[in-house]
C-alpha cells in the first residue's frame, strides 16, 4: 500500500524475488501529494543523526547505483557535502562522529577552508564543516519511477488512483484490503504510507506529526554558473538559532534556479495531507529569505519555483521499520522524519526480507515500531 519512494522500492524488490505482488497507490506516480518530490533529495554517509544508519546508507549507495544501470538513467549526482554549524553542533559534531566511528573518506575545514574553496558562503569565523566526497543528490522522481518500472519488469501488477479504504487480517493469517475497486486478499501486506501514516496506522498508537515544508528555487544573482555541480556541494547549515538548512547545486539548466529548503525550520506547521496549506505564502518566503540572506547571499534573488513537503515525524525522529507488532504477516515503514528518501533502496530490500522471511539481515534496532510504548510511564 502505497507506492512513493519506499513503496516503489519495496514492489521492486519484491518482485525481483519471484513473489506475485500487488501495488495500490491513491495516485499516478511520481505525485506531489506526499514526500516523494521536489526534483532532488541529499545523499550523505557521515550521518549526524546517528552513526547507525552509516551500514544502510552504504547499502544504500550499492542499490543506488545497481538501479542506475538497471534502468540506464543517471539517479545519483555526488560533487560532495558540507555539514556545517558552529562549534559543538549536531550537524557538525554528529557528521564527524559517523565518519570516524565508520572510516569514512572526509575532511574537517574552517571558516577559512570553507571560503576558500566555495566562496559563495558567507559565514561565521567560528563556523566549522566536515567535507564529504561521496556526498550529493538523488533525483526523486526518477528514482520513484525507475523503481516502479523494474517492479514491473519483474511481473508486479501496480494499480494507480486506487485508494485503500481499508486492511483487516483473517481467521486464517491472510491479509484483506477494500479498495474502491474491490476486495483483494493476501499472505503479507506491506504498508508504506508516507504522511497518511497517522490515519493508515492509527491502530497503533504511534506518536507520529506530519509537518509542512516548502521546497524553494531562486534564481542567484549574477546566474547560476557558480553553483555548478563541478564548483559546489551540497549542504546542511546549522545556524547558531539551531535552525537546519540544506542545498544543492544548480543542476535544472541556466534558468532553473538553485533549490534550498529548512530541514529544521524555526517555526513548525502541524497539518495532514488533507489539511495542508498547499499555497506558498508570504511569510514562507519571507521565512526562507531571512534564512539564505546573511549565509548564501547570491541566492537572495528571484523566487522562481516552489512547492509544499510534507514530513512524518516521530519524537526521536527515527523511522519506524518493523512487522506490525498485533499482526506479524503486516509490515510497515512510516514516520521517515525528513530524512528518509536516501534510504528507499535499502528500506525496500529491508521490507522486502521482512515480508518473505520475517527478519532482514541488516540491523534496524533503531527503528522498531515498539519503542515509544515501552518509553512511556507506568
Amino acid at each position: 500500500m502505497g507506492l512513493g519512494g519506499m513503496g516503489s522500492a519495496a514492489v521492486s524488490h519484491l518482485a525481483s524475488r519471484g513473489r506475485r505482488v500487488l501495488g495500490l497507490e491513491q495516485f499516478l506516480p511520481p505525485h506531489n501529494r506526499g514526500s516523494s518530490h521536489g526534483r532532488t533529495r541529499v545523499i550523505r554517509q557521515a550521518y549526524f543523526e546517528h552513526p547507525s544508519y552509516v551500514p544502510l546508507l552504504r547499502r544504500a549507495y550499492e542499490l543506488w547505483h545497481q538501479l542506475e544501470r538497471d534502468s540506464d538513467q543517471e539517479l545519483l549526482r555526488l560533487p560532495g557535502g558540507l555539514m556545517m554549524g558552529p562549534p559543538g553542533s549536531e550537524v557538525f559534531e554528529g557528521s564527524l562522529r559517523s565518519a570516524l566511528e565508520h572510516g569514512l573518506p572526509h575532511e574537517v575545514l574552517d571558516a577559512r577552508g570553507i571560503q576558500q574553496r566555495f566562496p559563495g558562503f558567507k559565514i561565521p569565523d567560528d563556523t566549522v564543516a566536515l567535507f564529504e566526497p561521496d556526498a550529493g543528490m538523488l533525483f526523486c522522481e526518477r528514482a520513484v519511477v525507475a523503481h516502479l518500472q523494474a517492479a514491473t519488469r519483474s511481473g508486479a501488477d501496480l494499480r494507480f488512483e486506487e485508494p485503500v479504504l481499508s486492511w483487516s487480517t483473517r481467521n486464517n493469517g491472510s491479509v484483506e484490503v477494500r479498495t474502491g475497486r474491490g476486495v483483494y486478499t493476501a499472505e503479507k501486506l506491506v504498508i508504506t504510507p508516507g504522511p497518511w501514516a497517522p490515519q493508515i496506522l492509527s491502530d497503533l498508537g504511534l506518536p507520529l506529526a506530519v509537518e509542512r515544508q516548502v521546497l524553494f528555487w531562486f534564481q542567484p544573482h549574477g546566474g547560476v554558473q557558480p553553483f555548478a555541480p563541478d564548483q559546489f556541494p551540497i549542504y546542511i547549515w546549522q545556524s547558531k538559532k539551531s535552525s537546519v538548512l540544506y542545498g544543492f547545486p544548480a543542476v535544472d539548466g541556466p534558468e532553473g534556479g538553485v533549490k534550498v529548503a529548512f530541514y529544521r525550520k524555526p517555526t513548525s506547521e502541524l497539518c495532514s495531507p488533507d489539511t495542508v496549506d498547499r499555497r506558498v505564502r508570504e511569510d514562507d518566503i519571507a521565512e526562507i529569505r531571512e534564512g539564505v540572506r546573511d549565509f548564501l547571499p547570491a541566492l537572495d534573488g528571484k523566487l522562481i519555483d516552489a512547492t509544499t513537503c510534507l514530513y512524518t515525524l516521530t519524537p526521536d525522529l527515527h523511522f519506524v521499520i518493523g512487522a506490525h507488532p498485533s499482526h506479524p504477516q503486516v509490515t510497515l515503514a512510516a514516520g521517515f522524519s525528513g530524512h528518509g528518501f536516501k534510504f528507499c533502496s535499502v528500506v525496500g530490500e529491508i521490507l522486502a526480507e521482512l515480508a518473505m522471511e520475517g527478519r532482514t539481515r541488516l540491523n534496524i534496532g533503531l527503528f522498531d515500531p515498539l519503542r515509544f510504548k515501552a518509553s512511556k510511564p507506568s
